[in-house]
């Protein structure tokens, strides 16, 4: 009865992910009612990394304290009953069939070394909490993974049916396909960089289970090793009373590293409160109640591995940041941050790296960084022009972001955002290279006082005709960067206008002219040096 009840929570838990995921998405306005990112604001390890690495708490930690408050009470029943991707590995491994094994005396420590690695390092800054928390694998993975594999797979079907034109099937496949639309398929189909290395890396992880069941949370997961740490004086225990034959099928059915057939070596923190055991002793021996006892066995983490898992988190900050792009004027020009992104080195401290604000860009222009950012920021956000825009009207990415690091913006502080700066190829543009009329990028332009204005100018074709052109230039002070001049511009290939990084509104360095002041500042060094030579030259001359 107790299995029955886990499983039907475990499946409304899934249920819920699965539909927060799907309304993190516009809905025709710049709002969103219930997007996905309560999992991960509810997530302890998310939160007290990025409290470490950013030094600021998180708007909604109450939501990780309530789920550590508990973890401390009830044990790990995060792990057991809620978490989503615990529960996938629930449906893998009874697909497979694979019973529990005798887990290793040893693997279980590996997952409370990479959370001291990761802790420390967030200490030092260096935030790559979110490549290995299983809410922020699990996100990332359905938005630039598999959302879009099934979204191509269903309409590439339905497709099929459709060209196939067969009366009735054709109008049956029709009405199932505009339900689809209408409740689970995206607006357009979602297109992602690395969406394929995504995907492998999540199927890996789901894989692991043809090994041993759970092998992610029993060995791997960070976050169940902090959430074991909570839940190790735990009031919700399990008893074995002297009825207990030890018979060992409490063991075959153990989803963590507990080892419940051994009455002094039980580890709570291990236990994922599944309560399985309970239902599958045969002499009804198992029981779980509230008490004060303390757990028999202790966690030997051993001191030389957490001495190395700590030297491991110092050193890695560094080793992370020594790059090139990290000296001023030397960052990736194509590096451009959505509107609302932190500084780059605080942006940095804080990204998840989740997936969220590319999900419900409208455009699809937020695509994940491989090495465009040094190795810490791989699968942070970038907005690549090319395949889509800023949407000038839209300020959903902040509205998602779980850490803070892009700021949630009204619409009017978004428009006088500047993310970057279009720049004009005078050798491809149609007008400046080969006399061709084209005003696009002017037309496309959304600031109320459009950042690219003409130039007319006469020119005289090849047979001698003179013929008015306008000719684009940028207005350094309105363009804001949003880049639709570059998607919409009908050049094929490397588009005649391109947006870069360059000055951007959340760096003082990245600016492509010095501020006026600075001039000012300049100017009057050079007077000051030019009257000191002046001056030296003067008393030279007077005998």
């Amino acid at each position: 009865m107790i299995r029955k009840t886990r499983i039907a929570v475990q499946g409304i838990f899934l249920l819920i992910f699965l539909w927060l995921f799907l309304q993190t998405e516009s809905k025709g306005l710049d709002t969103l009612g219930w997007p996905v990112k309560i999992f991960l604001d509810a997530d302890p390890l998310i939160f007290l990394s990025t409290a470490l690495s950013g030094r600021q708490w998180p708007e909604t930690f109450w939501l990780a304290l309530l789920v550590m408050a508990a973890t401390i009470f009830l044990g790990r029943v995060f792990c057991g009953w809620i978490c989503p991707l615990g529960t996938l590995h629930n449906l893998v491994s009874a697909v497979t069939r694979q019973r529990s094994k005798r887990p290793s005396v040893n693997l279980y420590r590996w997952k409370y070394y990479l959370l001291i690695f990761l802790l420390v390092a967030s200490l030092f800054s260096l935030q790559i909490t979110g490549v290995f928390d299983p809410i922020s694998l699990l996100i990332r993975s359905f938005s630039l993974a598999v959302y879009p594999a099934f979204s191509y797979a269903t309409r590439a079907t339905f497709g099929m049916f459709y060209e196939a034109d067969i009366p009735v099937l054709t109008q049956g496949t029709e009405f199932i396909y505009a339900l689809l639309k209408k409740l689970v398929l995206p607006f357009q189909q979602p297109l992602y960089h690395q969406g394929f290395f995504v995907g492998v890396l999540f199927i890996l992880v789901l894989g692991l289970n043809l090994v041993e069941k759970r092998f992610w949370c029993k060995y791997l997961c960070p976050l169940g090793a902090l959430l074991g740490l909570c839940s190790r004086y735990a009031l919700l225990k399990r008893t074995v009373s002297e009825g207990c034959n030890e018979c060992g099928e409490c063991a075959s059915v153990c989803q963590g590293c507990a080892r419940p057939d051994e009455k002094e070596k039980f580890r709570i923190g291990e236990c994922f409160v599944c309560m399985d055991c309970d239902d599958v002793c045969p002499q009804n021996a198992v029981r779980f109640g509230f008490g004060f006892k303390k757990s028999a066995a202790g966690l030997d983490l051993g001191r030389r591995r957490v001495i190395g898992s700590v030297l491991a988190g110092i050193f890695a900050a560094p080793l992370f940041k020594i790059t090139p792009i990290a000296k001023v004027g030397a960052s990736n020009p194509k590096q451009i941050r959505p509107p609302g992104a932190l500084e780059e080195r605080l942006f940095l401290q804080r990204c998840v790296k989740c997936g969220e604000c590319m999900k419900v860009c409208l455009t699809g222009g937020l695509q994940p960084a491989l090495f465009e950012a040094g190795l810490e920021g791989i699968w942070s956000p970038v907005l690549v022009p090319r395949i889509g825009y800023c949407e000038y009207n839209c300020t959903l990415c902040g509205q998602v972001c779980p850490t803070g690091a892009i700021k949630k913006l009204s619409l009017k502080e978004k428009r006088d955002i500047k993310i970057g700066l279009a720049m004009i190829d005078k050798s491809r543009c149609l007008p400046y290279a080969h006399g061709v009329p084209c005003i696009v990028c002017e037309e496309v332009c959304p600031t109320s006082k459009k950042a690219i204005w003409y130039e007319d100018v006469k020119v005289v074709n090849r047979e001698g005709n003179a013929l008015i052109l306008k000719q684009p230039h940028i207005d350094l002070d309105l363009c804001i960067g949003c880049g639709i001049c570059e998607a919409k511009c009908p050049v094929i290939g490397r588009p005649a206008v391109t947006v870069t990084s360059v000055g951007e509104s959340r760096s003082k360095d990245h600016q492509l002219l010095l501020p006026q002041t600075s001039n000012i500042r300049v100017k009057k060094s050079f007077f000051r040096r030019l009257f000191d030579v002046f001056l030296t030259s003067s008393s030279n001359d007077n005998p």
